[in-house]
Formats: structure tokens, sequence, C-alpha cells
């Protein structure tokens, strides 16, 4: 399980262009308004073959600085106790403020890992003003320059530096035991899902700590069943901390889904699939897990005819697409209709994770499906697959292909080629990684 840095900070000081930068990508909004990061934005960070998860913890409700300081109270305190390490961003061009202060204080007391970060150096002269800022007892500023990369690199060395070591014993133990995560947008039916579970036969499930801070793995062996439900020791929150309920659930998210083997991603079926629903599937995509798609609360759904279920699963699939590969069931919590579905449908989707494809039935087949439809010519040259085998070992099914061009063989073709496998063998509900070598 990768480990999880927070970065935080007042408005408007660059949070989400550092983010950005960090992560290679654009996936959050930048405006100069303060306040406009209202989705908790999470992405991977890869650094000298180093993995961590960040979160950006932008989303303050622009009223008034009241409101400013008691919004950045509960993300600070939530940070603090979620994250393994905290990147506190202040602005290198305005100065130390008194909410600067404020959360400094807030950060000295903790005893999380926390690297000052000086942003908008986006000049020389703004150097001069970096020192200013060693007097909020954080050790040294890091000067950056979040649009220009400008000493993201000496950052990121500081960063993987101060991570603490990962206790991974408690998840080592677990490891031939599927580990399931239901996960979820607030009020979707996790909880009653878990008591439909474990709630009346306590006596069957024992409590495994996992890393620390990180996972609870409550064992559940009944029914011919034997597997691990994942839950966050965040549960067990501090009372000074004024709960935001939408970023603690992401957080726990991000933590549960990692942890995991398998997501069953609840879906409340009187409200449909909201955006919410796409942030936690899109988790479950970049961490590689693989997933059941639970629509919960069926029973109180007027239509439940077999056009009104495939209109259903039509709308789900277009909204998660590409991946559509998937098992979606309905159930009731509630009244346990279909819940021990759920699980049989979760153990299969682990097992397929796990499948293997003998090397020769798989160059048979495939041989077949490229000689049918070869890669498009580049430039007048041919892309030729010669071989294809299975990577001994991988998280998830993964197949590597060997050509004279691999450079040219672009995403449709390589979705050709993952279509091709998912319908010959069943890798149904867990995602599958294709690379193209040069042989």
């Amino acid at each position: 399980m990768s480990q999880l840095v927070a970065i935080v900070g007042r408005p408007n000081v660059g949070k989400s262009t550092l983010f950005n930068r960090l992560t290679q990508s654009r996936q959050a909004i930048v405006d100069d308004t303060a306040g406009t990061t209202r989705d908790r934005q999470y992405g991977k960070v890869d650094w000298n073959g180093k993995e961590f998860s960040i979160v950006d913890t932008g989303g303050w409700v622009v009223n008034s600085d009241d409101v400013f300081e008691s919004e950045i109270n509960k993300q600070v305190y939530l940070a603090i106790e979620q994250a393994d390490e905290i990147l506190f961003v202040v602005d290198a061009m305005n100065g130390v403020t008194d909410l600067d202060d404020h959360v400094a204080e807030i950060l000295r007391k903790s005893r999380k890992p926390v690297i000052l970060v000086a942003n908008k150096v986006d000049s020389n002269d703004w150097l001069y003003n970096v020192p200013e800022f060693y007097k909020l007892g954080l050790g040294e500023p890091y000067p950056v320059s979040a649009v220009s990369g400008f000493g993201t690199g000496d950052l990121l060395d500081e960063v993987v530096k101060k991570l603490p070591e990962k206790d991974d014993d408690g998840a080592d133990q677990l490891d031939d035991i599927p580990k399931f995560a239901i996960v979820g947008r607030p009020n979707a039916g996790k909880s009653s899902l878990i008591n439909a579970f474990i709630g009346e036969e306590r006596n069957i499930v024992t409590n495994i700590a996992g890393t620390t801070r990180d996972s609870i793995y409550t064992r559940y062996n009944k029914f011919g069943f034997d597997f691990y439900l994942v839950d966050t020791a965040g549960i067990r929150r501090k009372s000074k901390v004024n709960e935001d309920i939408e970023y603690y659930s992401v957080i726990r998210s991000i933590r549960a889904i990692e942890a995991s083997d398998v997501c069953i991603l609840m879906i409340d079926a009187t409200r449909g699939i909201e955006s919410q629903d796409l942030s936690i599937f899109s988790l479950i995509q970049r961490n590689k897990k693989g997933l059941v798609v639970c629509v919960n609360k069926w029973d109180l759904v007027e239509d439940k005819s077999v056009e009104a279920i495939r209109h259903f699963e039509d709308a789900i699939r277009n909204r998660l697409a590409p991946f559509t590969d998937f098992p979606i069931i309905f159930t009731s919590a509630l009244t346990k209709q279909r819940i021990f579905k759920v699980i049989e449908t979760a153990v299969q989707v682990y097992q397929n994770r796990k499948r293997t494809v003998p090397t020769s039935q798989l160059n048979t087949v495939m041989h077949e499906a490229i000689e049918a439809y070869p890669p498009p010519a580049n430039k007048g040259k041919f892309v030729r697959i010669k071989y294809v085998t299975m990577l001994k070992g991988a998280q998830v099914p993964t197949f590597i292909f060997f050509c004279n061009l691999p450079q040219w063989v672009k995403e449709p073709y390589r979705r050709y080629l993952e279509n091709k496998i998912r319908e010959n063998w069943d890798f149904n509900g867990t995602p599958i990684n294709i690379f193209m070598r040069e042989k």
C-alpha cells in the first residue's frame, strides 16, 4: 500500500497547481479565485522508483475570514490524522500571514513529518522573500514554482526521504486471503451491507490491524467463504476534529482501496450514478483494483422489470467507460437481497485477477486475432507482433506483446487486443495491463 501525502495551506497559495505539477496531470482546476477547489483531488506520484499517493485538501467555502479559519482547521486536523506526511504550502510573494501562523502552530504540535513549501518563486527576485518563512518554526522552506516546475525535483527528493518506513507486517500475513473493500459515497449503504454480512454473527469475525494508521481487516469465514473486509483506522477520529464528511470519506476510501484486492462500489439505486461515484471509481482504476458494482436500495425502486435493469446497467457502463467488463449486482442490504451474490462475485473477480493463461494457448488465440486485424501501418512500415506472454507475479493480469516497432502501437489497437483477451478468457471485473516491447 502506498503512503499518503497531504497538501495543506490557506486558499490561493497554489496547492492545486502544485498537485498538478507533482502528479504530472491537469486534474485539479486552477484559478486565481480563492476557494476554486471544491472536490478533493487525489493522484499518484512516482519519483525515482518510490511511489506515493497525494491528496489536495482544497474545498473552502468563501464567506469570511472566520469561515476560512474554521475550514482550514478541519482540513489540517484531518490531514494530520490520516496522512503520512504533510506539505504545508505558503505564498512567497505575500509572505507570512496570520492564517499561515495558525496552521504552522497546529502542525508544530503534530508528530507528522512536515515540509514547508514556499510557492510562487517564479523569478529569482522572490527567492529573497523565502527566509522569512523560517519563523514559522517548521524548518527549511523549499522554494518552488509550481507553474514552471522550479525546485520541485529537490522538493520530491525531500518528500521521499521524509516518508516514514512502511510497516507491512500486518498486510503480509494476509496475502493468501482475498481482501475486499466496500466503498461508495456517504449514505449509499456501506455500513448496512457490512452489518448484513457480519452484524448478527460477530463470533465468526476477528479484527486484525494492518499497517499503522492504515487499515483494519475484519475476517469473515462463514458459509464456505474466507476473506477480509477492509476498513480504515480513521474511524477512531480525534474528538477535536469537526468532521468534514466528504473529505473524510474520500481519505478513508483511498486507504481502503489501496489496502484491498477487490472493491465493492456501492451505488444508491434511488439516486443513480453521480459525480462522487465516478471519483471513487477513478480511485479504483488508478490503483488497478478489481471491481464489483453493487446497486443498493433496490427494494425502494418501483420498476424492477428486465428493461429497467438493463437500462440501469447500460447507464452505469456508459458512465464508467472505457472499462465496462465488470459485474453489476442489484441488492438490498436492508432485506439482505442478493448480498451473498455480492460475496460470490467478489471472490470470482479475485480469482480472475490471479488467472494465468498458458503461453502456447495465448499465442495461438492472439496470433489469429492479430492476423484477422493487424496493427495499422505507419509511414509505409508495418508493425509485426511476433510473440505474447503473461508476466508472472504481477499485481493484475499483465500481457507483454513483443514486436518490431512497439512505439507505433497506439491506444485503439491496445484496446482491440484487450477485448480479444477478454473474449477468450474470463477477466471480468479486473483491469488488464498491455505492454508492447521490442524484440
